[in-house]
């Protein structure tokens, strides 16, 4: 981008210098056509300057904001996910269900407390001498709904699927399964939209530039995504700066 600026204002100079050579030497009867000439060339270098600047910065701006919006998405689809595990002990694989979990689980809210009670067997191995072991009980105290718990009043994760905008009816991709590590099966899932669709009515060039990002800063790669089918994580691949990816 740098290049181009410097460049452009390289020729911007070189063109003012080719008018006053101009002004200098042609003759006068030549002078205003070639003078009008050259300042027309001098705008269009110029605006050239102006947009090589504004578009990406606008780009920015466009793209800070959709990224934000998909972002709260792609939470709200990791939280209804992570409730999913805990309850069924598994990831939804598709957002059907996913919605229907949300509209009818609860959450089992439960109490550990220690506890003495007898011990037969080591009772009879001591001749009938009364010897007590410690144990865990659980207690159930109450169920609460998961709707309720994630969403309260709110009933957006009904259109949680959907990639805000992007083209209507344009859904995240979403899979769910399970990863083998140690020989013990341990669930994933992941949900994604590529940057092409967030930014489907942008300048393909910055699009292509976008998806070409590695930055501290920015989101790598040409997707914006949460979870992942190849790692035991849960997290997004966005930065600090557009909200927790936790």
């Amino acid at each position: 981008m740098l290049t181009i600026i410097l460049l452009v204002v390289a020729v911007i100079l070189i063109t003012i210098g080719l008018v006053w050579l101009v002004d200098k030497f042609i003759p006068a009867k030549f002078k205003p056509v070639l003078v009008i000439l050259l300042w027309v060339v001098i705008g269009f270098l110029g605006y050239q300057t102006f947009m090589s600047v504004y578009e990406p910065i606008q780009f920015n701006k466009v793209k800070n904001k959709r990224y934000a919006q998909v972002i709260e998405r792609l939470v709200d689809i990791r939280d209804s996910q992570l409730a999913h595990r805990q309850v069924t002990g598994k990831f939804a694989k598709d957002f059907d269900g996913l919605v229907k979990f949300i509209d009818t689980a609860q959450y089992t809210i439960t109490q550990r407390r220690d506890s003495l009670v007898l011990d037969e067997e080591m009772t009879k191995r001591y001749g009938g001498v009364e010897t007590m072991k410690e144990i865990t009980i659980i207690d159930t105290l109450d169920f609460v709904s998961v709707k309720d718990s994630l969403f309260k009043s709110s009933d957006r994760y009904k259109s949680m699927m959907f990639v805000p905008t992007a083209p209507e009816g344009t859904k995240f991709e979403m899979d769910a399964g399970f990863l083998e590590e140690d020989a013990v099966k341990i669930p994933v899932f992941e949900a994604s939209v590529k940057k092409a669709i967030i930014l489907h009515d942008q300048d393909k060039d910055l699009i292509a530039q976008e998806n070409e990002v590695v930055s501290v800063d920015g989101v790598n790669g040409d997707a914006l995504k949460v979870g992942s089918m190849t790692e035991v994580k849960t997290n997004g691949n966005w930065p600090k700066t557009y909200g927790d990816s936790e």
